[in-house]
């Protein structure tokens, strides 16, 4: 019984060891054949034609951004851009009842920077970025009799309104009253200390309460207008919803200049952003003879405008002639000895790879003889090295560029496959989008955008070769793309919103650049099969 039972397992366990090793022979076979003799060492190809040159953009879309940018940046390269902003304010509960007898005491505009909040044992601290230039500026701030529309009535009503960049001259020719001149401002990274006082209903009376806020620029609006503006109109149709709200009050229109060609620019998430109207009301009518009660007391009150309509930045720039020359007719056939980058309503690089497809059979001669290869790629970069003579290095140089598909106005694959996606912004997605590279005297070296993946699919997957876009960035995990005013050869009709809202150039070397040791380059690393 015992053996009859023991059989059929001894089987089972003989059988499975016999495919065990079936496995086994023909996995160590096929590795073999990968592996062993039918392969050659890793190889460096870098005689690839690549072909890079720079085009000044059209206006930009700049409404629905992420992040806004308000003042006057002189950059090192580009010179002056002015920076300017429109708002349209929505109120936080519409419909507003301010009591009996109220009185406005003041009306704050609050604008943050980008800040960290680090609270220690015995303080918080902010950590504050995103601040450019460190001169006084001028910031108006204005009425705006312009209607920001949020569809499109050219296209029949069926699409979002854009506005752009090079709009300014138009809003400002709808300015109504100025509010406020802030002269010589400067940002600071101190706090503010708030002061409120917060009637004790027990006792009768108000306590003092210190609040701390984040650094940001903050500035009194005058309380006429907003009494006259909103408490006057309560219970108006003017007040009831934000839909009527936006037609009555049209925004804010605030205008930057700078005494000389220097100042300071700032970003800022505007949904942080905020007019806030502090005012002292009763809960309840006073007497005939105005005469208050115990019973009644006078109360405080805040009313909060957000900037959660449609914001548009306008942007005016001062490039130096020299660059506009250069840039007003590149050599798209043979490319440029320098490309130039700019954030904002700025510069692009257009980057052509593998040649001219003299066949006309749809793609290049080039990478059809690389196709026929079969080659495995193991690496492909494109380094972009930094023009050292012209560019002054230091704080004032881009951290990072992104590089994209133009024609389809996406992130190429090795973008979707980085490990690093999950750093912060100055850091993610490296190992694609190599930060700068500095020397030891922190000036800028060069970019190393890894393009392995791209690469390998235009070999071996007879992907499209389409022409790339390289643009500098604010923020390369901003996903998102911003419309151009029109197409541009070779199809540029959209661009990174990262590259948008960044106020930074560079200059960097081309494939046309005699300097051999810097010249712009393909590089693929390959193992070829035997």
């Amino acid at each position: 019984m015992k053996t009859r039972r023991t059989l059929p397992a001894t089987m089972a366990i003989l059988f499975f060891i016999i495919i065990l090793s079936s496995c086994e022979e023909d996995f160590v076979t096929i590795g073999a054949d990968i592996i062993g003799d039918q392969v050659n060492d890793a190889e460096l190809y870098d005689d690839g034609t690549v072909v890079s040159y720079s085009k000044l953009l059209l206006p930009i879309q700049t409404n629905g951004l992420p992040s806004y940018q308000l003042g006057v940046y002189n950059d090192p390269i580009y010179g002056k851009t002015t920076s300017n902003l429109l708002s349209q304010l929505f109120m936080d509960v519409p419909d507003p009842d301010f009591g009996y007898v109220p009185i406005l005491d003041s009306v704050v505009l609050y604008v943050p920077f980008y800040n960290e909040l680090n609270i220690t044992n015995t303080d918080s601290v902010y950590t504050v970025d995103s601040l450019y230039g460190n001169q006084p500026i001028n910031i108006s701030v204005y009425e705006s009799n312009y209607f920001l529309r949020d569809i499109d009535p050219d296209s029949n009503f069926e699409e979002a309104q854009n506005y752009y960049s090079d709009q300014s001259s138009l809003f400002e020719g709808f300015l109504g009253e100025e509010l406020i001149a802030i002269e010589d401002y400067v940002p600071s990274v101190e706090p503010y200390i708030l002061t409120e006082k917060v009637l004790d209903t027990a006792t009768g009376t108000y306590d003092t309460i210190r609040t701390k806020s984040a650094p940001g620029l903050r500035a009194k609006l005058p309380n006429d207008f907003f009494k006259q503006k909103i408490i006057g109109m309560a219970g108006t149709t003017e007040l009831l919803n934000n839909n009527n709200f936006k037609e009555y009050f049209r925004g804010l229109y605030f205008d930057t200049e700078s005494m000389n060609t220097d100042g300071n620019l700032f970003l800022f998430n505007i949904e942080n952003s905020r007019v806030t109207m502090h005012y002292r009301y009763y809960e309840n009518p006073l007497d005939i003879e105005g005469n208050t009660d115990p019973d009644n007391p006078q109360l405080t009150g805040t009313f909060t405008f957000s900037f959660s309509g449609i914001n548009v930045n306008t942007f005016e720039n001062n490039i130096p002639a020299s660059i506009q020359a250069a840039l007003s007719n590149p050599d798209t056939i043979n490319g440029e000895e320098h490309l130039y980058l700019k954030g904002g309503e700025g510069i692009i690089t257009v980057v052509d790879l593998f040649g001219k497809d003299i066949d006309e059979n749809g793609v290049a001669d080039e990478l059809e003889i690389l196709r026929e290869k079969e080659w495995l790629i193991n690496e492909a970069n494109l380094i972009f090295y930094v023009d050292q003579d012209n560019v002054p290095g230091g704080d004032t140089e881009p951290e990072r560029i992104i590089i994209f598909d133009i024609k389809n106005n996406t992130i190429l694959e090795d973008y979707k496959i980085d490990i690093t996606s999950g750093e912060e912004p100055v850091n993610a997605v490296n190992v694609h989008l190599g930060r700068l590279v500095r020397g030891s005297d922190d000036q800028g070296e060069y970019y190393k955008i890894r393009v392995t993946t791209h690469i390998s699919n235009l070999i071996n997957k007879d992907s499209t070769n389409v022409p790339l876009g390289l643009m500098v960035s604010q923020n390369v995990l901003l996903a998102g793309y911003q419309d151009t005013y029109e197409e541009q050869s070779p199809g540029i009709d959209k661009v990174p919103v990262g590259s948008v809202i960044s106020p930074e150039g560079t200059i960097l070397f081309g494939n046309a650049t005699t300097n051999d040791e810097k010249r712009l380059k393909l590089q693929i690393f390959y193992t070829e099969p035997n």
